[in-house]
C-alpha cells in the first residue's frame, strides 16, 4: 500500500489548536491522520468538498447521539463558535477528532466478525431515525445502485445485475443514513479483547440508502474480502439480523448481488484512482485482481 505524504503543518496545528509531538497514523492513500496527544487531526484530499465532509460528520454525530457510543464523532473547530467541524487549510479539508485507543479488528477472526455484525445492527438502529438533508453529492457505493450507470470497462458490464438493481430500487425499501465503508479497517477493538469493538471510524463515505445495501457490502468485507466461502457472508448477515438490525432478511440472490454491486463500484474507484495518478504497489494490484475475479465468480 502506497500512502500519500501529507505533513502536519504549522498552519494545520494553528487551525486545530493542537500542540506537542505528533504521530502519523497508519493509512491514507489521499489523506492522512495525525495523533497529537488525545486528539487526531485528519487532513483530507485536495478535492474534498467541505460541505460534503460536514454532512458525513453529521451522520457520525447522529449515530453517537442515537445510541451507538462507539461511533467516533468529530469535535467542533476551535475558535469558530458556529459548531463547524471542518476547516479549509492550505487547500485541504481538516477536522479534529478524539483519539480512541485500540487496534484494528482482524478480518479473519470469527470473534471480531461476529462483533462487527452486532455492531452494524446497533449502528443502523441508532441511525434509523436521523433526519438529514440530502448528501451534497452521491458517494461511490450509492452511484449505480438503481442499475442506471454505463460502465466503460467490459469486465464490469453486467446487464443482468443492472436489471436486478433496478428491481431492487423499485421495491421502495425504507432508507436511512449508513456508514458507507463498514469494514475491519474502520473498526477498532480493545487490545485485550477482539470481540469488543471500541470505535467505528471514518465516515467519509456515509450516505442514505436501504440498510440492506450496507449489510451486503459488509458481509463481503467480513467474508475474507473475496467471498471464496459464501457461507461466511451468510453467517455475517444472519448475525446482523439476530442482533436486531434494521435491514430485512436477505435471500441468497439479494446478498450476492449487493456484494457484487460493491465489487463493481470498487472496480470503478480503482480505475479513477489510476487516472488521478495514484500509485499502486504489487499488493494493491493483486487485491484488485482478486476482487474483480470475485465479481465474475459470484455471478448468479
Amino acid at each position: 500500500m502506497v500512502f500519500v505524504e501529507v505533513p502536519l503543518t504549522a498552519a494545520v496545528r494553528e487551525a486545530t489548536g493542537v500542540t506537542g509531538p505528533a504521530e502519523r497514523l497508519y493509512g491514507g492513500e489521499e489523506s492522512a491522520a495525525w495523533r497529537v496527544g488525545e486528539h487526531v487531526v485528519r487532513i483530507g484530499a485536495y478535492d474534498k468538498d467541505p460541505a460534503e465532509a460536514e454532512w458525513c460528520h453529521r451522520v457520525a454525530v447522529a449515530a453517537r447521539t442515537g445510541g451507538c457510543p462507539q461511533a467516533v464523532a468529530p469535535l467542533p473547530v476551535p475558535g469558530r463558535g458556529d459548531g463547524a467541524t471542518v476547516v479549509r487549510v492550505e487547500g485541504r479539508t481538516v477536522s479534529l477528532w478524539p483519539y480512541v485507543d485500540g487496534v484494528w479488528a482482524a478480518g479473519d477472526d470469527p470473534r471480531s466478525t461476529a462483533a462487527a455484525a452486532r455492531m452494524l445492527a446497533r449502528l443502523h438502529r441508532a441511525l434509523a431515525g436521523a433526519a438529514l438533508p440530502p448528501r451534497p453529492r452521491r458517494n461511490f457505493l450509492e452511484t449505480g445502485l438503481a442499475g442506471d450507470v454505463a460502465y466503460d470497462d467490459p469486465r464490469l458490464r453486467d446487464p443482468q445485475l443492472d436489471t436486478w438493481l433496478a428491481g431492487f430500487a423499485a421495491r421502495g425499501l425504507p432508507r436511512h443514513a449508513l456508514h458507507g465503508d463498514y469494514y475491519h479497517g474502520n473498526l477498532l477493538v480493545a487490545r485485550d479483547d477482539p470481540a469488543r469493538i471500541v470505535a467505528v471510524l471514518d465516515w467519509d463515505e456515509s450516505f442514505v440508502a436501504p440498510p440492506e445495501v450496507e449489510v451486503g457490502s459488509a458481509a463481503l468485507e467480513f467474508a475474507d474480502e473475496f467471498c471464496e466461502n459464501p457461507a461466511d457472508a451468510r453467517r455475517f448477515a444472519d448475525a446482523y439480523r439476530e442482533a436486531g438490525g434494521t435491514a430485512e432478511a436477505l435471500d441468497e440472490e439479494t446478498l450476492t448481488q449487493l456484494m457484487r454491486h460493491r465489487l463493481r463500484r470498487e472496480g470503478v474507484y480503482f480505475a479513477l484512482a489510476v487516472a488521478r495518478g495514484v500509485r499502486h504497489d504489487d499488493e494493491d494490484l493483486e487485491y484488485h485482481r482478486r476482487r474483480m475475479e470475485a465479481f465474475a465468480r459470484l455471478r448468479p
